[in-house]
Parts: C-alpha cells; structure tokens; sequence
C-alpha cells in the first residue's frame, strides 16, 4: 500500500524504535513507516489503518509493538476476537499489564460481560496505573450495563477519581459515563448535573456533553444553512448526540481499590442507593 514520502517512520514512539532495532535495517524502516500510518490513520479511516497494520504484521510480527498496534488496529475495526488475541500475544511479549483494560472491552465486544467482569476483579488491576485503574473501572460499569444492571453500573462509576475537581485526561470520559448511566437509570436531575460537570472538563470537546445537556435543557437547534421551506421554523433539529458508554469534589483523590472495580461494591448497592449526589 503507498505510503506518503513524507512519512520517514521516525515519528513513532522513541520506545517502538528501540524494539525495531531488532530488525534489519531496511526492513524496521519498512516497519516503522507503516505504523505511523496505522496511527495516522486509526481514529479517520480505521479500514486502511487495518490494512496497514496486517503489512506491518507479515513484515515483523515477533515485535510485541507490532502486535499492539495490530490489536488496536482490530478493535477499531470491531474485529474484537482478533484484537484480543493480538493483545494477548503483546502481553506475552513484554510482561505488561497495560493493555488488561482493552482486553477486557474486547470480551464486552464478544459478548462476554460476565469474562469482562471477571478481569475487573483480578490481581493484574492492582498493577495498573491510576489511568489504567479509570479505563478498568469504565469497561466494567460497561459490562453492567451490558448484563441490564444499570444501578450496579452506577455504584462502579462512584470513586475517588469521579468525586475529585482535579481534571485529569480521564475526567471528562469518567463523568459521562455516570451521567450517561444516571439518565438510562430515570435520575435526569442527576444527569444533567454530571453533564454539566463534563462539559466543565471536556476541554478539548472530545465528547457531545454539551448536546445533551442541551437536549435535557430542551434546547432546539436551527440549522443555518436553511432553504426558504425551513425559514418558516420547520427545519428544526434537535441534538441527539452519541449515547456511547464505551466510551472528578476531593482534590487528592486515593488510589482505586481494583479488586472491587467490578466487585462486591457494586452487587451490594445494586438497588442504586449509592446516589451520585453523596460522592
């Protein structure tokens, strides 16, 4: 597949390169070069970044950046089976609990909520990184909602992270998943509260907070580019926004207890008594 000339592959990670010095010269170039296209191309086109990272896979696929790349490149592309197991084979190689999160996901994407769970409350969220341990908590308050048990799902959202004002890169996907969770649980006071909260920590607008905030507020949109039928008011549009759960008040906030991300905390309080409003 062409690659731009101006794609030299020595955009990638300092650390990728240091692993692709295992390989011949030409053929880490070759390598590199294509995973910068996977990169590029991951979040616009997730097909080609598919198709660039299976030629980055023949050409070097006992490099365990190549495998995550891969897994990645699978996932965006819903090809879950095949994420995890590029994943696993990452994992296999480098010893790390990082990718334990997605791995996760990816047995939600296979129909597997109760598997998801299951690695929510193993020892390897112990070693997760504070960002790690969010992402953790996230997959399994999507795995209860998976399994229609919407008020557990909330009680895994509450934690020390969702209850700080410090605004970390999790933030803002931490508070829509509660409010998204509050709003599919009938709490629309609730809701729109921690709505409000994401658009305050959405920053960079990576979320459509704003619309349903707005749509909870019963906002209208006009569309602007209107034609002279429209002008009489029946072009109206109303943001709906993306409803997607895959998608913090102490300023130092404890580290998460892992093994209860998907645990007894939430079974016990099920019944949705661990209102968001005593965080």
């Amino acid at each position: 597949m062409p690659i731009p000339d101006d794609v030299t592959g020595r955009e990638i990670d300092k650390d990728v390169q240091q692993e692709l010095q295992s390989l011949p010269k030409g053929l880490a170039e070759d390598v590199a070069r294509n995973l910068v296209m996977v990169a590029n191309l991951l979040d616009e086109d997730p097909e080609q970044a598919y198709a660039y990272s299976r030629i980055a896979l023949r050409l070097a696929s006992r490099v365990a950046a190549v495998r995550e790349a891969a897994g990645f490149a699978a996932y965006a592309n819903q090809k879950y089976s095949e994420a995890l197991a590029e994943f696993r084979a990452a994992r296999r190689m480098t010893g790390s609990v990082e990718l334990w999160p997605v791995m996760a996901d990816c047995e939600r994407g296979m129909g597997r909520p109760e598997k998801a769970l299951e690695m929510a409350g193993a020892p390897e969220v112990q070693k997760l990184d504070k960002a790690g341990q969010v992402e953790m908590r996230l997959v399994a308050a999507g795995a209860r909602r998976d399994m229609d048990q919407i008020d557990a799902a909330i009680v895994t959202l509450q934690s020390s992270e969702l209850a700080s004002n410090s605004v970390q890169p999790w933030t803002a996907r931490l508070r829509y998943a509660y409010a998204d969770a509050l709003l599919a649980a009938g709490r629309e006071d609730e809701a729109r509260e921690w709505f409000a909260k994401v658009v305050e920590s959405d920053k960079d607008g990576s979320t459509d907070a704003s619309d349903r905030l707005a749509e909870l507020d019963g906002v209208e949109f006009v569309d602007a580019l209107v034609d002279d039928e429209d002008e009489t008011g029946d072009g109206s549009l109303r943001g709906d926004g993306i409803h997607g759960d895959r998608v913090s008040d102490d300023d130092d906030a404890d580290d998460v207890d892992g093994d209860k991300v998907a645990g007894d905390d939430a079974d016990s309080d099920s019944n949705g008594d661990g209102d968001g409003d005593k965080i």
